[in-house]
């Protein structure tokens, strides 16, 4: 019998409904509401969240492939710092010394950076100010003095010895050389030379050196530490041990003035991303070592043996807190060392956006020592 015309139109109706099923199906999948949906897929909350988008399409992340930038390590490689950019693209930059990552952030190719306080004083101090602010804390500890026990039994025997520190002027180069004049020794902060032969090593070659005998022991941040001791040399001192608290700033977090200036939004969500990932390190050790060491793995080819993360990663202590009165205390010893002159480091901090982040989240809010921007 030939279809009516109110029959063709209910044919058309159906199959354009047909057609039309199996992309309402994909959108729905892809969406997270199908079949195809993951764990790793945001609730609809989160969803709506990533799509306020905010004002940079992506933020140039710096760090060290250092147990003590174990916040940049872990936030990377958990994507808990990306989980909070809302679709801002990280993109990461490693680096083996302060001055080069300084010199990235006052050239324009970096945007924020975990860095330890001598570099960032230097840093700030070399720009009259005007090139970056630190803006959080990120780790406490974690440096150690390592000897050759034959040939160094007591703090005495360090006279006339070859001990390295990674870098002239770097923070554990400016402690050894105030722990040494606290001793009457002298040392020359230039060359090195002195009562003790203060030997600027970098610290991958640091390892090899020691088992050499070309140094006869190092100060140095860990990994570092717990490798000389896996070759056999003996921790004679604890750098925590000099401080109040036993608490100093190993880490910060610092910003391009600029970039802070431009997309106050970006570094807060950087900062709500380090704030959990501290968070998340506390409340999983175990992962949170693993995590470190998988990105040190995917950073140099190899992961840490478990001889040399396992006693590096306790004596870490991870902190939002930038520990702001420790590094006034280090600038004063680079003053008292002639590495620098008297610096005005007033203005160095800015920890609204860090104080505003850990208010939300319920937490206490960190001191700037009274070196905040006005």
């Amino acid at each position: 019998m030939p279809a009516t015309a109110s029959t063709r139109t209910a044919l058309r109706r159906g199959i354009v409904a047909a057609a039309a099923l199996p992309l309402l199906i994909g959108a729905l999948a892809s969406c997270g509401y199908g079949s195809e949906a993951t764990k790793d897929e945001p609730k609809a909350a989160d969803a709506a969240d990533a799509g306020k988008k905010l004002s940079a399409s992506e933020v140039r992340i710096g760090y060290f492939p250092n147990l003590t930038h174990a916040t940049a390590l872990v936030g990377l490689q958990e994507g808990l710092i990306e989980k909070e950019l809302s679709g801002t693209k990280i993109k990461p930059q490693s680096f083996n010394a302060g001055p080069s990552e300084i010199e990235a952030l006052n050239g324009g190719s970096l945007d924020i950076g975990f860095i330890g306080p001598s570099p960032s004083i230097n840093g700030y101090v070399k720009s009259k100010g005007s090139n970056l602010r630190i803006i959080s804390g990120s780790a406490s500890g974690g440096v150690k003095l390592v000897v050759n026990p034959d040939k160094i039994k007591t703090l005495d025997d360090l006279k006339g010895k070859k001990i390295a520190t990674p870098q002239k002027g770097n923070t554990q180069d400016v402690a050894f050389l105030n722990w040494i004049s606290e001793k009457g020794w002298k040392v020359d902060p230039e060359s090195g030379k002195g009562d003790v032969s203060v030997v600027r090593t970098d610290n991958k070659v640091t390892p090899d050196a020691f088992k050499q005998g070309s140094i006869d022991g190092a100060w140095v941040p860990e990994p570092t530490a717990s490798k000389l001791v896996s070759d056999g040399g003996s921790v004679l001192l604890d750098e925590t041990a000099l401080w109040p608290d036993k608490k100093f700033v190993i880490t910060n977090i610092i910003v391009s003035q600029k970039f802070l200036e431009e997309h106050p939004d970006v570094v807060e969500a950087v900062l709500r991303g380090t704030v959990k990932t501290n968070e998340w390190i506390h409340a999983n050790q175990d992962k949170a070592k693993a995590s470190a060491n998988a990105r040190l793995e995917a950073e140099g080819g190899k992961p840490l043996d478990p001889k040399v993360i396992d006693p590096a990663w306790p004596s870490i202590a991870i902190t939002d807190d930038p520990l702001a009165a420790t590094l006034k205390t280090q600038s004063e010893w680079a003053v008292k060392a002639k590495l620098i002159e008297q610096p005005d480091l007033a203005g160095i901090y800015d920890l609204t956006l860090l104080n505003k982040v850990l208010k939300a989240a319920g937490k206490p809010e960190v001191s700037d020592a009274g070196l905040g921007a006005k």
